[in-house]
């Protein structure tokens, strides 16, 4: 059997608040396999976005195991995480990180000109990118000529230039209204279907249903692990 692409044996995380211990994450253990789409819920406070921070290699567990495609991620240092943040993974988040004064086409770029890739070929991926998320028609517009749903979809294309195996997106659809968030979930049920391992942070239900697994996060611990209602009737 093939190995887990992400693999958790007994992380926790604790911060530490002056001279007190603040624990975020309890002991987590999980296994998430490539191409699976996973919504992470949970109250404010129960410890899912560090575990978002953890799996996005943002930060480091205190203690427990984090393997990512086989390889013990959890003691590396800034720069290795980095290398593979910058190579492996693509992150949306609620707000969009657009910078105002540039076209959406360079906002896509920015990933490859950390890479160093020449301007051809950051142009040529970041084309192909808004392609693929319906936007080759608005590549030179700036972020406040483009509505919140196409700001959003350039976020997405941003994160999908470097070609990542995992895409994160924390609450994509908090800043958008009702039908502009169904546009962004169903282009992100389209990824995960491409073969891209999708993992949702949000506190909506509506969000999770899109998802084939839904983690829900209690106080530090994987309170439920199963399909969204929608796929268990």
């Amino acid at each position: 059997m093939a190995l887990p692409l992400i693999h958790f044996d007994n992380v926790t995380k604790v911060y530490q608040m002056g001279d007190v211990d603040v624990p975020a994450l309890r002991g987590v253990s999980l296994a998430i396999d490539e191409g699976e789409f996973t919504a992470l819920m949970g109250p404010s406070g129960s410890g899912k976005s560090t575990l978002m921070y953890i799996l996005g290699c943002l930060d480091r567990p205190t203690e427990g195991t984090y393997c990512f495609d086989g390889q013990d991620v959890s003691r590396l240092d800034r720069n290795a995480l980095a290398e593979i943040r910058n190579h492996t993974l693509g992150f949306v988040f609620q707000t969009f990180h657009l910078l105002a004064r540039t076209s959406a086409e360079e906002n896509v770029e920015l990933p490859l000109l950390y890479a160093g890739l020449g301007a051809e070929e950051r142009r040529r991926r970041a084309r192909a990118a808004l392609d693929r998320v319906g936007l080759a028609d608005r590549m030179h517009h700036h972020p406040n000529q483009l509505s919140g749903g196409q700001q959003q979809r350039v976020a997405i294309a941003r994160a999908l230039v470097n070609s990542p195996r995992v895409i994160f997106a924390d609450e994509p659809t908090g800043n958008l209204d009702t039908a502009t968030g169904v546009e962004v979930m169903e282009l992100f049920r389209e990824l995960g279907e491409s073969g891209i391992t999708i993992i949702v942070v949000t506190h909506e239900a509506e969000v999770a249903g899109y998802a084939r697994r839904v983690l829900e996060i209690r106080d530090g611990l994987i309170a439920s692990d199963a399909a969204p209602p929608a796929e268990q009737a």
